[in-house]
Formats: C-alpha cells, sequence, structure tokens
C-alpha cells in the first residue's frame, strides 16, 4: 500500500507519478499511454513508437508518468540505436542519407537540421525542387494556375 498515492481521476496514481516527462527536447505528457505520449516527439509516429516499446521490453498498457528510470532509459537506448536492436531498416525516417549511405533514425532537432541541410544543397545544385522551394512555389506537383493565391498578388483588376 506504500507505492500508492492518491487518486487521479478514475486511474489509481502510484506514488513516484511524473506530470511531463522530459526527453529529446519535448515535454510529454505523463497521463497519456506510452504510445500515444511518445508520438509527441518529433520524428517518432505511432507504429515507430509501438515498435520501440516492444523492442525495450515496456508494457504499452503503462501511462507515461509510470516509467521507471530504467524503462525510459532502456527505451532512449532503443530509440538512439534502432538498428542495434534489429529494427527494419524501412522502418527508420533517414534511409540512405546522401552524404554516409548510412540508415538512420532522426529525432527532435536533428530532424529539422538534416531538412534545412537537405534543403540548401538542393537549391545550391539548382534541382528543380530547389528552385521550387527558393521560389516559395509548390514543390511536388500540385496546380498552381488558381490555388495558393493567398499572400501573392492575384492578377489584373478589370477595367471599367
Amino acid at each position: 500500500q506504500s507505492t500508492w498515492g492518491f487518486a487521479m481521476g478514475s486511474l489509481i496514481e502510484p506514488a513516484k507519478f511524473q506530470h511531463i516527462l522530459r526527453l529529446f527536447n519535448s515535454n510529454i505528457d505523463g497521463k497519456e499511454l506510452i504510445p500515444q505520449a511518445l508520438t509527441a516527439i518529433k520524428g517518432i509516429g505511432p507504429r515507430f513508437a509501438l515498435l520501440v516499446l516492444k523492442k525495450a521490453d515496456i508494457d504499452i498498457r503503462k501511462r507515461a508518468g509510470e516509467l521507471t528510470e530504467r524503462e525510459i532509459e532502456s527505451m532512449v537506448n532503443v530509440i538512439n540505436n534502432p538498428l542495434d536492436f534489429k529494427i527494419p531498416k524501412f522502418f527508420l525516417n533517414r534511409r540512405r542519407d546522401i552524404k554516409d549511405g548510412k540508415f538512420s533514425q532522426l529525432i527532435s532537432n536533428a530532424l529539422d537540421n538534416k531538412l534545412r541541410e537537405d534543403l540548401e544543397r538542393m537549391k545550391k545544385i539548382r534541382c528543380h525542387r530547389g528552385l521550387r522551394h527558393f521560389w516559395s512555389l509548390r514543390v511536388r506537383g500540385q496546380h498552381t494556375k488558381t490555388t495558393g493565391r493567398r499572400g501573392r498578388t492575384v492578377g489584373v483588376s478589370k477595367k471599367k
């Protein structure tokens, strides 16, 4: 009985419950289930979160605030080194990096930095995608004749 504290809504809160966890420069709500809570980190989606928890042997029905230090450490270890834990390469968000050809999972700031580097590289080599980014136009082949006119000058005005 000494491990249980006060009641939190319909939950019974353990004594060492953390309401907010800080992982990878993100605040994680302790009241959410762990798979849902991990998706608050940029670069981790629902499927990758479930896979990480299974590889780290963490019960997916736990709340994020109920995790012990050892469980958090093992989870962070799996996220940082996914290939060491036999997570398939197709699950990772950075496949065959342009510079070193490696497969990796990028999280939060590293993801932003790589995206910025990729855009700068495309602009520098003047490829089509880079030029479209540079001109602030649609990049993925959308029609632009009539849509997306906000913030830009619109056509000609009619004469009376």
